[in-house]
C-alpha cells in the first residue's frame, strides 16, 4: 500500500495530494464521509473523479448523471489535455486564492473550478461536432453555477475564477494560460456580427471584478484590468487599464499580475 501511494505521488502528485487530503477530511468530519468517498476516494484517477463531480453537478430531469458520466469519461479518455488542464487549474486556485487551503477544495466546493471543467468537456464535444450536447453542457453550467461560457471559446491552462458568479465568455473569445478573473467579468461582443467578435486575452492577465472586455480586441500578456472597467480598445502587454471607457493608467506593477492578484492601483504602477 505504501509503495502504491509512493508511485502515485511520483506519477500524479496533484491526484495523490487530493487523495491524502480527502482521507484527512473524512477523519476530521465523518458526516462528509459519504460525499468525499463518492467524489474522491472511490475513484482510481483524477479523470474519473472529475467525470463523477461534473455529472453530479449538471444532472437534471432532462439528462441523467449516468449519461453525463459516460460523456465525461469518453472526453477524458479521448483527450488527455482536459485532465492536464484541470490539474493546472487546481494548482492555480490553490496558489492564488487565499481562501483555498487544500487541493481538495476546488474539486469539491469551488464553482469557478467546476464550471471550467464542465466547459472543457463541452468544448471537446463542440470540437467533435456534437454541438447540441455541448450546448446542453453550457446551459446546465449556466443554470447551476451562474457561469456562461460558450463551448467554442478557447481557454488555456491554469485558470482561476474567484467567486465565479455571473461570468460570461463569448463564442469567439480566447483566454490564454495562467489567467485570473473575479466575479461578474464579461468577455463579450459589441453587436450582432457573426464572425470573430470577442476578446483575445493574453497569458498571465488579471481581470478585476465586474470588468467588461468587449469586441475583437487583444489584451496583452501580463496586463491588469481594474475592477469595474469597460475595455473597448487594445491593451498593450504589461499595462494596467482602468475606467469607463478604460484607459492606460500605468504599468502592470509586477511580472505576473494573475499570480500576485494585486489589484491596488498605485501611482506610477
Amino acid at each position: 500500500m505504501a509503495e502504491t501511494k509512493t508511485n502515485l505521488a511520483i506519477l500524479d502528485p496533484v491526484w495523490a495530494r487530493i487523495m491524502d487530503e480527502a482521507q484527512e477530511a473524512v477523519d476530521a468530519e465523518p458526516l462528509l464521509g459519504g460525499m468525499i468517498h463518492y467524489s474522491v476516494l472511490h475513484h482510481p484517477t483524477i479523470e474519473r473523479a472529475l467525470s463523477y463531480r461534473t455529472a453530479v453537478k449538471l444532472a437534471s430531469g432532462e439528462i441523467s448523471e449516468q449519461i453525463l458520466r459516460e460523456i465525461c469519461d469518453e472526453a477524458y479518455a479521448s483527450d488527455p489535455e482536459l485532465a492536464l488542464a484541470a490539474r493546472a487549474d487546481i494548482v492555480a486556485v490553490y496558489e492564488r486564492d487565499p481562501a483555498c487551503h487544500r487541493f481538495l477544495q476546488p474539486l469539491l466546493f469551488f464553482k469557478g473550478f467546476q464550471a471550467i471543467q464542465a466547459y472543457r468537456v463541452a468544448n471537446w464535444l463542440y470540437r467533435q461536432g456534437r454541438r447540441d450536447l455541448a450546448y446542453l453542457f453550457q446551459m446546465r453550467c449556466s443554470e447551476v453555477f451562474g457561469v456562461d461560457i460558450h463551448p467554442n471559446a478557447r481557454i488555456g491552462r491554469g485558470i482561476m475564477i474567484d467567486h465565479a458568479h455571473s461570468i460570461v465568455i463569448g463564442e469567439t473569445a480566447v483566454v490564454g494560460d495562467n489567467v485570473s478573473m473575479l466575479h461578474s467579468v464579461t468577455l463579450g461582443g459589441t453587436g450582432k456580427e457573426e464572425e470573430d467578435r470577442h476578446p483575445k486575452i493574453g497569458d498571465g492577465v488579471l481581470i478585476g471584478a465586474g470588468a467588461k472586455v468587449l469586441g475583437n480586441i487583444r489584451v496583452g500578456d501580463c496586463s491588469r484590468i481594474a475592477a469595474g472597467s469597460v475595455v473597448l480598445e487594445e491593451v498593450p502587454s504589461c499595462k494596467t487599464v482602468a475606467g469607463v471607457p478604460a484607459r492606460i493608467v500605468g504599468e502592470a506593477g509586477c511580472a505576473q499580475p494573475s499570480i500576485s492578484m494585486d489589484q491596488i492601483l498605485r501611482s506610477g504602477a
